[in-house]
């Protein structure tokens, strides 16, 4: 399965989800990461701490990388334009696209609606939500869903670990943290929410 991750917006959790996505989809056979962002964020956390179950690579290397690969996950760049998101789109079995529930975010998001009424195979995941205010995630779940945009279920919470994991190049699961395993957990489902359009 091809799964690209994209934003409209960049300090939405892009990448984070990219690489907890690859964490999962690796327990489900050979996963390859590809880093399509400028700034390289993914694989440069990918090199940084213990090898994950999971390869991973620039675009350059992504045609000879994904070879024998069950599963390619793929980290963007962000602020793709109606263009771009389309091709992106054709290029995947599923397209996600992070954004939080904040006011800032979404108007990033709601710019492209038009463009995303005409994708295929693609569901927004709501990051970075706080569990204190879920008056906010729930608003922003109805109005996207008043658009005709696809929402996935699990949402993704604002967690300390999030920080932690890439600074020490784990997974939010490693990181010394009393909420860690159930910031994994999130991922988990999320991945098998996603996993689920492909059957």
């Amino acid at each position: 399965m091809i799964v690209t991750v994209a934003s409209m917006k960049g300090g939405v959790g892009k990448t984070t989800t990219a690489v907890h996505l690859a964490a999962f989809f690796a327990e489900h056979g050979a996963t390859l990461l590809v880093d399509g962002d400028l700034n390289r964020s993914s694989l440069s956390w990918a090199r940084r701490g213990p090898e994950f179950d999971f390869s991973a690579c620039d675009m350059t290397a992504a045609a000879k990388e994904s070879r024998g690969k069950d599963h390619i996950i793929i980290d963007t760049g962000a602020n793709p334009d109606r263009a771009t998101l389309k091709e992106l789109a054709a290029g995947c079995d599923f397209l996600v696209i992070p954004t939080t529930p904040t006011s800032l975010s979404m108007e990033g998001l709601m710019s492209t609606i038009s463009a995303l009424q005409e994708l295929k195979s693609f569901g927004v995941v709501l990051t970075m939500t706080d569990s204190r205010r879920q008056g906010t995630t729930t608003a922003a779940r109805e109005r996207l869903e008043s658009f005709g945009i696809p929402v996935l279920n699990q949402t993704i919470r604002r967690l300390a670990c999030h920080e932690a994991a890439p600074n020490d190049g784990v997974l939010v699961r490693d990181v010394k943290d009393r909420m860690a395993a159930i910031a994994w957990d999130e991922y988990r489902t999320l991945g098998s929410e996603i996993l689920s359009h492909a059957e």
